[in-house]
């Protein structure tokens, strides 16, 4: 059904060409300017409504019926010309990452015009850059670059739904520093950094810009090499029920570690290893790692989802024994990390769990800094982390 869904929408954007007439000039989309606007395009003379979802500032100048389409993400009316082609032109737009998408009669399409596409999870993204001078902390620099694998693997014991003895398989992303191939014995540390609901294993490579931040840190020494891992995170769409968490943490500690610790140079001491997530990953990466101590020395979580969000949430039932003795929890850890953007509807939820955790007397950090449910919120969280992972201890 979701095939045909975006099928009908390519339809509706395909132009009635005949044997005999041209071929319509190819379409630049999104056009970036000098003065940092950015005109969108679509071809679409079928179309009678077309619209940018974008994730541009509240600040920035918008056409006549624009509406909010979800946190940091706007939902703004595009002009048809006579020869079908749709145009908005939005800004200027500060320097960052932006995700946006088409919606044609309401359904929803990639921009064809534009090869960046972070792909996979609930709804595909298109995602356009615009530069800043100096560059920024998550822009491509001139420094060293490493590399981001894709690999597969089975999910021990779980069978494919509808496909008789068909195993569940699942794809990871994996960043290896500029620094794995110049020092091949050094063994290097490892993230596990998780995905917010909806997303992907390539989403924290795309929009959060991992390779670009963790290499920006390196060339500025601020920073240690690490492996990021980044794996699947939903389960059957969503990531928030108990049993899911725990389907997840298993697959993590049978599947994914054991991948990760055979086919590359890492430690495997539970100094050198550490958890973080966004949103639904920040549930799982608490959950995980605060179960687990004996694996995992660093945990942070970024504008947790459920059941952390929940007013009614019970911190000692989520993670059983973590407060009955906080001085052995506290010799454990070497970080818990917690971050959430000030306008985001989850910033008293992570008070209360910042309060409780006070109270408690185990020790952690709490960050909150400006933005609401948004990757321009998530971004400087993951840098702020990674500045502190695997540094001896203050």
């Amino acid at each position: 059904m979701k095939h045909a869904f975006w099928l009908s929408a390519c339809l509706l954007a395909a132009p009635l060409v005949g044997h005999a007439q041209q071929r319509p000039e190819p379409i630049i989309s999104p056009e970036i300017g000098t003065d940092h606007r950015v005109t969108f395009r679509i071809r679409a003379p079928r179309a009678g409504e077309a619209r940018v979802a974008a994730s541009v500032r509240p600040q920035v100048a918008k056409p006549a019926g624009t509406t909010k389409d979800e946190p940091g993400q706007w939902n703004m009316p595009m002009q048809k010309d006579s020869a079908g082609l749709w145009t908005l032109t939005v800004g200027p737009l500060d320097p960052d990452v932006y995700r946006y998408n088409f919606l044609l009669d309401g359904v929803r399409l990639l921009d064809l015009a534009n090869r960046n596409v972070s792909a996979g999870g609930d709804v595909p993204w298109s995602y356009f850059e615009v530069p800043s001078s100096p560059p920024r902390l998550d822009e491509t620099r001139d420094v060293p670059h490493g590399s981001v694998q894709l690999r597969s693997y089975t999910v021990s014991g779980r069978l494919a739904a509808g496909m008789t003895g068909a195993k569940v398989r699942h794809d990871i992303a994996i960043y290896v520093p500029p620094d794995y191939d110049i020092y091949p014995r050094r063994k290097f540390p490892v993230l596990y950094l998780f995905h917010g609901g909806g997303d992907a294993e390539e989403g924290w490579v795309r929009l959060g810009r991992v390779p670009q931040i963790e290499e920006n840190l390196l060339a500025a020494r601020k920073a240690v090499p690490m492996i990021v891992v980044m794996p699947v995170g939903d389960d059957n769409g969503d990531a928030t029920r108990p049993e899911a968490v725990a389907a997840f943490n298993r697959e993590i500690l049978d599947d994914v570690m054991p991948l990760i610790e055979k086919n590359y140079r890492v430690r495997t001491d539970r100094e050198g290893r550490a958890v973080a997530g966004r949103a639904n990953g920040a549930t799982q990466a608490f959950t995980l790692g605060l179960r687990n101590l004996d694996k995992f020395a660093w945990v942070a979580a970024f504008s947790a989802g459920a059941p952390i969000s929940s007013p009614s949430f019970d911190l000692n039932a989520h993670v059983p024994g973590l407060l009955q003795d906080p001085a052995a929890t506290n010799a454990k850890l070497k970080l818990l990390f917690l971050s959430v953007g000030t306008e985001d509807t989850r910033y008293p939820s992570e008070v209360r769990l910042d309060q409780a955790l006070i109270q408690a007397g185990i020790r952690h950090e709490f960050h909150s800094l400006p933005g609401e449910h948004e990757w321009k919120a998530w971004r400087p969280m993951l840098a702020d982390l990674m500045g502190e992972l695997f540094q001896p201890v203050r």
